[in-house]
């Protein structure tokens, strides 16, 4: 019983003839019965020096606390589970012919060589053939038997066993003769009628011959496939493992016997895939999280690979759940599935998509409408094919229209050419104003979405955003939209156009999901500068490959998600095409992604095209028509000059911004203080307190410019113009 108490609940009424004690004290022995008719009952006893208005103590555990009356089963499957899984099916199967075929090759190719070495051993098989037989018509196995009977003078038992054999040696001789004379007569028979099948036999007796004569210990027909070196998964060797990484919770469990500290399997050790599912109740306190963030140890306690071996939780259990996930290879050496796009097949952007394979090659899909997505990790990972395969995806959606960008300059989006309304690939100045113009008509096209959901009805657009049926509807122009920025780091830097392209990708970011729009971001060197916090904080999908350290990886995956156990520093240099995806279900996972080729890829853009053309649906590049062209006619220098007078030394930026905001509505209309401050600083001018006054008459220092830095980035600026 439990030695917490409570107080303070209310007393019942003592019965007669009963005695109360304190709970924590000893009950005192049963007294001896006393007669019926005399009842003497015992008085209360009471603790010293206790008020007697004190509540009495009482068990927090109650005898009588319902249950809650509910009992959960969990059904064992009929089949198993790599019936139920095609790709576990598929890898079954293939595994299984695999090593029939290779078996077959292997031992059709030495087939000659067995049947002279068989050959060669014949005479001594029927050697040890007639040698056995010989024994076996003379019962010798009997003998041993016989002679201990004489050597202890048991003439009853000597005689008994004698008659046995002289029975056993006239039945064996009367076979044996039997089998010769018929033998002899069959043999000749067969050389009379049938000489061609006589030799068959008589080759098949030889190499039967053959194997009676070989060493036990070096058949002549050894296997082709060896076994795996590596050991069946047991509840043993899980344990051992565990108890390895290091975790003082884990250990004292497993030393404790498990049970009394929550440490158990759920259920027997399967195969799953292509690997072994161990399911684990972990001791309390512990998590998978735990275990996550020590592959390593726990793989050399597994004696596997460190790619082999996946520890995750279980979405639909508790938090101390662990899944192990042991597979035969690392994930990398793993044959996966084939895209099921690859060859047929038609996408609708807002339902999921299968794009990859998690550890078990098991389906993975991806929902790519109402999200924007991050992609980041060193360069040679396979960032740029992921991008790739998303466009793809949003190639075989007919509505779709496609912008994709190629800041690399490698042309790896070439394939999607055909299909794109707007296609860029360098990183030159014009590359860079062809984007920023296509990204400036998108912005337009973002307001006009806003306001033409603005004006629908609530009937039809219940929680303002684009939905399946208003993107069918061709009358509304609510299409998806998907944008891809492979290098995005490329622009964002740009000196001229940088802060404005920012100021765009971030608005898509922010607002575009809502509209129909996806926009897609990827660089190698994912840092502050490279991928704006306004896209990082607001992206939804976030696939992060290799990176070198935990700052780029929280950077991708989300503040924290290192310290959490989601760690891409894990991955090896040859784990190529393989991510964590966080922002489709609760938990992050391990996918690798579908491998798609540049010719395979132009397989699917082609029978992406052949789908919009039929939808009506080819537009912009595809098309052979260009952005609105033009450099802007406005300078921003020029123009806060414009708005700043020569006698307002310093002004703050928000004064600043909604001066512009009043020259240039088309341009301006959305900037703020901090806009200014990103805008000036690809002009190398920095911000600094100004004292100033608000609306208000109240004196306070907030960030402005000094007037004379805005002339004096201009001078500089024109002194570097050409021709003068």
């Amino acid at each position: 019983m439990s030695d917490v108490h409570v107080t303070g609940q209310p007393e019942e009424p003592e019965r007669p003839g009963a005695e109360v004690f304190d709970i924590l004290t000893k009950r005192p022995a049963t007294p001896a019965a006393q007669p019926a008719e005399a009842p003497v009952p015992a008085p209360p006893v009471e603790p010293d020096g206790e008020d007697e208005a004190a509540p009495k103590l009482r068990p927090v555990d109650s005898p009588h606390l319902p249950s809650p009356g509910i009992t959960t089963y969990k059904r064992k499957p009929i089949l198993p589970s790599w019936l139920l899984s095609k790709p576990g099916f598929v890898s079954t199967v293939q595994r299984a012919a695999s090593n029939a075929f290779y078996a077959t090759v292997f031992h059709g190719i030495r087939t000659p060589w067995y049947a002279l070495q068989l050959g060669l051993m014949a005479p001594r098989g029927v050697a040890r053939r007639v040698k056995e037989t010989n024994r076996w018509v003379w019962d010798a196995e009997s003998a041993p038997l016989r002679a201990y009977e004489v050597e202890h003078e048991n003439t009853a038992e000597y005689l008994k066993l004698s008659r046995q054999r002289d029975r056993r040696v006239r039945l064996r001789v009367l076979v044996t003769a039997a089998a010769i004379i018929f033998g002899a007569a069959f043999a000749l028979a067969m050389y009379v009628m049938a000489p061609g099948w006589l030799v068959v036999l008589a080759s098949a007796a030889v190499l039967v011959a053959g194997f009676w004569g070989a060493p036990q210990d070096r058949p002549v027909i050894g296997p082709a496939v060896l076994k795996t070196e590596l050991q069946k998964l047991t509840g043993p060797i899980v344990l051992r493992a565990l108890d390895n990484i290091g975790n003082p919770k884990l250990s004292a469990a497993i030393k404790k016997g498990g049970d009394m500290n929550g440490l158990r399997f759920t259920s027997e050790i399967t195969r799953d895939g292509p690997g072994y599912r161990a399911d684990v109740d972990l001791p309390w306190g512990v998590t998978p999280e735990d275990i996550m963030e020590a592959r390593k140890p726990l793989a050399s306690g597994l004696r596997r690979k460190v790619g082999c071996v996946w520890p995750s939780a279980d979405p639909e259990e508790h938090e101390g759940r662990l899944i192990l996930w042991v597979g035969d290879k690392p994930m990398n050496e793993t044959k996966k599935p084939a895209w099921p796009l690859l060859k047929s097949g038609q996408v609708d952007l807002f339902k999921p998509v299968v794009f990859g394979n998690d550890q078990r090659m098991r389906d993975v899909a991806v929902t790519l409408m109402f999200a924007s997505v991050v992609v980041g990790s060193i360069p040679r990972m396979g960032k740029t094919f992921l991008m790739r395969l998303f466009l793809l995806i949003a190639a075989l959606d007919p509505r779709a229209e496609l912008y994709a960008f190629d800041f690399k300059g490698t042309g790896d989006f070439g394939a999607l050419e055909p299909v794109c309304h707007r296609y860029r690939a360098g990183d030159e100045d014009e590359d860079v104003l062809y984007v920023l113009e296509a990204l400036r008509e998108l912005r337009k096209e973002l307001r006009r979405r806003a306001k033409v959901i603005k004006s629908l009805p609530r009937s039809r657009c219940p929680e303002s955003k684009v939905t399946p049926e208003l993107a069918n509807d061709k009358s509304l122009g609510l299409h998806p939209i998907v944008v891809g920025a492979d290098e995005c780091q490329v622009p964002f830097e740009h000196d001229k156009y940088g802060a404005e392209l920012e100021e765009i990708c971030v608005d898509i970011t922010k607002r575009g999901p809502a509209l129909g729009i996806v926009g897609m971001f990827g660089t190698q060197r994912p840092d502050a500068k490279s991928l704006p916090s306004g896209i990082s904080a607001n992206a939804v999908l976030r696939f992060c490959l290799k990176v070198m350290g935990h700052q780029a990886n929280d950077m991708v995956l989300g503040t924290g998600m290192h310290k959490a156990g989601y760690r891409a520093t894990m991955f090896s240099r040859t784990d190529r095409g393989i991510c964590w995806m966080a922002g489709e279900g609760d938990d992050p996972r391990i996918v690798a992604s579908a491998f798609v080729d540049a010719v395979a890829a132009e397989q699917v853009v082609a029978r992406a095209r052949k789908m919009r053309e039929a939808y009506g649906n080819v537009t912009g590049h595809a098309i052979g028509q260009q952005p609105e062209s033009g450099e802007p006619t406005f300078d921003l220098l020029a123009d806060i000059l414009n708005v700043v007078p020569a006698d307002e030394k310093k002004v703050w930026n928000e004064k600043v911004a909604a001066r512009l905001a009043t020259l240039r509505p088309e341009v301006y209309g959305s900037w703020k203080g901090e806009t200014v401050t990103a805008n000036l600083r690809t002009h190398g001018i920095t911000t600094q307190d100004v004292w100033g006054t608000t609306d208000t008459g109240k004196g306070t220092t907030r960030r402005g410019i000094a007037r004379a830095d805005i002339t004096t980035a201009i001078t500089k600026r024109d002194g570097k113009q050409p021709g003068n």
